[in-house]
């Protein structure tokens, strides 16, 4: 485990800092860019997302998991990953949630729904046809996730606006290790290696595999820290006006299952 970082639960007071890390992050990609008009202002963006963030992490608690890492040094957030429990390891042997370390604390029903109306008064209206190059990522990762039970690690890189009555998240729907997000000034410092060693260390005590459908990008850290890569998908995504090469690349950990 690299000890540099502190690996804490997020709480729904982490809003403003993940609005920025993330927004920020994301916007170094060119194919996630491509889901805005080319005039659009990041900390417009960002802005709109640390309205939306807290409501977020509070959604489907039951399996979903945030993780943060710290600096100790200053106490500032410097990454951030998401992941999903498969529906069968939401709770453990004694009734508790599983991996509780990670869950996000509940807050009051008032506060919850201030959160929501917060939420929902945000600008948040993605191009609806960039979508379209994200269906068949997706058919081939629910045919992975169908074949066992994963701990999933899904790196959204295509924000959505789902319909009203959609149990989506609202901010970047994927599932697995979900989401990881770490801010351009402090890439190449093993925070994205600590955050994802946190989930495996979860995942070894537990015996489940992990998942993770994941970009170019991150397909290194991944591969340094033992996933193994079962398919690829490359798409051209020159039509919407990206760079000509949309790369999706499936991997698993594997984990012993406890007898």
């Amino acid at each position: 485990m690299n000890e540099a970082w502190k690996i804490e639960q997020c709480t729904v007071a982490d809003a403003s800092a993940l609005a920025r890390n993330n927004i920020s992050a994301f916007w170094e990609d060119p194919n996630w860019i491509l889901s805005w008009s080319k005039d659009m202002p990041l900390e417009y963006l960002i802005e709109q997302s640390e309205k939306r963030q807290a409501n977020n992490l509070l959604r489907s608690r039951e399996d979903r998991r945030h993780i943060k890492a710290i600096d100790p040094a200053t106490g500032k957030l410097v990454g951030y990953a998401r992941w999903v429990l498969p529906s069968s390891h939401v709770t453990a042997p004694d009734g508790s949630p599983e991996w509780v370390q990670a869950q996000v604390p509940d807050v009051e029903e008032v506060e919850k729904k201030r959160l929501q109306e917060l939420a929902a008064s945000a600008w948040w209206e993605p191009r609806a046809d960039v979508g379209e190059i994200d269906v068949p990522v997706t058919a081939i990762k629910n045919r992975h996730l169908a074949s066992r039970p994963y701990i999933c690690m899904i790196l959204a890189f295509r924000p959505f606006s789902p319909s009203p009555d959609s149990n989506m998240d609202l901010f970047f729907y994927l599932l697995a290790l979900d989401y990881l997000a770490v801010h351009p000034d402090n890439k190449g410092k093993g925070i994205a290696t600590a955050l994802v060693e946190s989930g495996v260390k979860y995942a070894k005590s537990v015996g489940i595999p992990i998942f993770v459908l994941a970009f170019k990008a991150g397909v290194g850290v991944y591969s340094r820290l033992g996933f193994r890569e079962v398919e690829r998908l490359i798409q051209d995504d020159s039509k919407y006006g990206g760079p000509g090469e949309y790369g999706s690349y499936f991997m698993v950990y594997d984990v012993a299952p406890k007898v």
